[in-house]
């Protein structure tokens, strides 16, 4: 019986977005609604907890001082990792990390590392021997669908509002994270002939591409990630790349304007 209504709601699913609809109402370019909570963890030094729709993600930043790798002796360390816990979602189990958040991981700290949105060569406090450690940890409270953008808000919130925390290592007072640039993801799902915006669950279990396009305050393109086995033609690139230009410079008001009631 399962799989008999899986197979009647995937044809509905595709007849309703074949018509260029969805079935929460929202048009083909339209994000959920986004709330975003700055500073929800009270013991780090920086976090958010952004719910898009049903999908409800929380994002910690925590600092420590280390040794810088040896090819970069002057620039910190920036370390992005995911959790997705059995609660958000059936499908995940406990355990070693799953490949989803691997990818996961990867897809936001290259938006992070790309768009140099941390001016690492400030994080260093002895050249060689001693520097700033930055810790992006973030845990999938409930799952529905697109975390690239979830995960991406919330750890571009995180930072924003994270202070250095000097005074615990003697090393001056505390501090805002030197945080350079502005850098928001868009994830987009190819779905037959159509392209929707910020999928959710439902969406992202019949598409056939997806493709992550991180984009900075300038409009400039800093990263991008495709996944799943569909292709996106050079014209369908072009168009989601131009979306996110116009849906990151929403996103990033919204960003800036919570950084600036949290000083």
């Amino acid at each position: 019986m399962k799989e008999i209504i899986s197979r009647i709601t995937k044809e509905y699913l595709f007849r309703l977005i074949g018509d260029g609809k969805r079935i929460d109402g929202r048009d083909m370019y339209e994000h959920r609604e986004i709330e975003i909570q700055p500073n929800w963890i009270g013991t780090a030094e920086g976090s958010a907890r952004i719910k898009m729709g049903d999908t409800d993600v929380v994002v910690g930043i925590k600092m420590d001082v280390g040794e810088p790798f040896p090819d970069t002796p002057t620039k910190g360390v920036v370390i992005t990792s995911a959790e997705l816990i059995p609660m958000a979602s059936p499908n995940y189990e406990a355990g070693p990390p799953r490949e989803d958040a691997t990818e996961l991981a990867r897809v936001v700290d290259r938006g992070i590392r790309e768009g140099q949105v941390i001016d690492v060569e400030k994080l260093c406090i002895e050249e060689g021997e001693k520097v700033w450690l930055v810790f992006i940890d973030m845990h999938v409270l409930d799952f529905d669908g697109n975390l690239f953008d979830a995960c991406g808000l919330a750890a571009m919130t995180a930072l924003m509002n994270t202070m250095v925390p000097a005074e615990r290592h003697e090393l001056g007072e505390d501090h805002p994270l030197p945080v350079d640039h502005v850098v928001v993801p868009t994830t987009f799902s190819k779905i037959r002939d159509q392209i929707l915006l910020d999928p959710r669950l439902d969406e992202e279990r019949i598409a056939d591409a997806r493709l992550t396009v991180s984009t900075n305050e300038k409009g400039n393109l800093v990263a991008m990630q495709k996944g799943l086995s569909g292709t996106f033609s050079y014209d369908d690139v072009k168009n989601c790349i131009k979306k996110s230009q116009e849906i990151g410079d929403e996103l990033r008001e919204m960003l800036n304007s919570l950084s600036e009631q949290n000083i």
